[in-house]
């Protein structure tokens, strides 16, 4: 038996302990070691021993894909689910499609060109259950969708959304949390003390401060500062330790609805997070692309010379959830402008009045006009 077999069968017998443990809260504490014990060891089982400082092996590292436009995007999903017809739909790539599944057996890159932001679109191997384990190339695909600003879960819709369910456990499986905003946990190892354990909100998910030495004490932490802001799970604590989570937006594109009834889409319509399309027809790709732009907090800002028109074919994409100001605008240009620079004039919908002269901290909105001053050498 191999260790990546052992720990395997180390992992199946603690996932069976938990289903035969009853969850109350005399068994709390129990079942938040198992959870441990649990992650502990599926962290191995992907990145070797040693855990997260350890990495991968050369050939689970991923695909070698130079990142390239203003945002990267990867689609995701079973074998035979339309993924090639997407992208070439999208970029105009050619990716090999075929009625039989695995056709695309590396990652093909694409260039989507939407609003004068040049996205970068992966077309990836179709993955299978068990992915995260290493099958089918699993790891490789998925260690490449997390390098991504966003992943497009392509599902074929009159196959079952059972489909869904399994991929989002192999993402889960690796690291990558759908669709969530990291916990508001603060964690700090520390020399002495043991473990501090603070909470400003009531913990109605199972957490409390044994629970919290229990998980501390499988990772061997015994000197700590744990404060929890918000509700969470003993699921998110562990996330919170292992620091290698990645959260990531995920938009579920269900595929080929040429192929069902009106009844079947409006049940689909219930999900969250989801675009209906053909990319066989090339129906809703539209909307399929304004909703990849809305996710990824895209804005452009466009550049104007002094004395000359805007540059309204080139324009500077940020990406921002808030409105970025003028220092994140300049730093994206080049990291030496802020050095030399004085003030900016501004037009659009953030100056109260056209232009505006702004400093570095002015917050800029979407297709507004920068011109950038620099300082006057004395």
């Amino acid at each position: 038996m191999s260790e990546g077999d052992g720990i395997q069968a180390k992992i199946a017998a603690l996932e069976a302990e938990m289903a035969r443990t009853q969850k109350n809260k005399a068994t709390n504490y129990h079942l938040g070691t198992l959870k441990a014990k649990i992650a502990k060891l599926k962290s191995e089982l992907i990145n070797g021993p040693g855990g997260k400082s350890a990495g991968t092996k050369n050939a689970e590292r991923g695909f070698d894909v130079t990142k390239s436009g203003d945002t990267r995007i990867g689609l995701v999903g079973f074998p035979s689910v339309g993924k090639s017809t997407l992208l070439t739909a999208l970029t105009g790539t050619r990716s090999e499609a075929a009625a039989y599944e695995f056709t695309t057996l590396t990652c093909i890159p694409g260039t989507m060109k939407y609003k004068g932001a040049r996205i970068q679109v992966l077309d990836l191997p179709g993955i299978i259950e068990g992915a995260a384990d290493g099958k089918g190339r699993g790891r490789q695909v998925i260690s490449t969708a997390r390098t991504c600003n966003l992943i497009l879960i392509v599902l074929d819709s009159g196959k079952p959304v059972t489909h869904k369910k399994i991929i989002e456990q192999e993402l889960f499986s690796f690291g990558i949390r759908i669709n969530q905003e990291p916990p508001d946990v603060k964690f700090i190892k520390k020399d002495k003390g043991g473990i501090g354990y603070q909470e400003t909100v009531l913990q109605t998910k199972g957490m409390n401060a044994e629970v919290a030495r229990l998980v501390c004490k499988e990772y061997k932490v015994s000197c700590a500062e744990v404060i929890l802001r918000e509700d969470i799970t003993v699921d998110q604590f562990i996330d919170v330790i292992e620091g290698n989570r990645a959260y990531m937006p995920v938009l579920y594109v269900f595929n080929k609805i040429d192929a069902i009834t009106i009844e079947e889409l409006d049940i689909l319509d219930q999900l969250p997070n989801y675009v209906p399309i053909s990319s066989q027809h090339q129906w809703n790709l539209e909307g399929l692309m304004e909703e990849i732009w809305t996710r990824c907090h895209m804005i452009r800002i466009y550049t104007k010379p002094q004395g000359q028109m805007p540059d309204y074919d080139g324009p500077v994409i940020l990406h921002s959830e808030g409105s970025p100001s003028i220092e994140e605008f300049c730093n994206r240009l080049h990291k030496g402008i802020m050095a030399e620079f004085a003030y900016a004039w501004v037009w659009g919908r953030s100056a109260k009045h056209q232009p505006q002269r702004c400093g570095k901290e002015h917050l800029l909105c979407d297709e507004d006009i920068v011109q950038i001053v620099k300082k006057v050498a004395s």
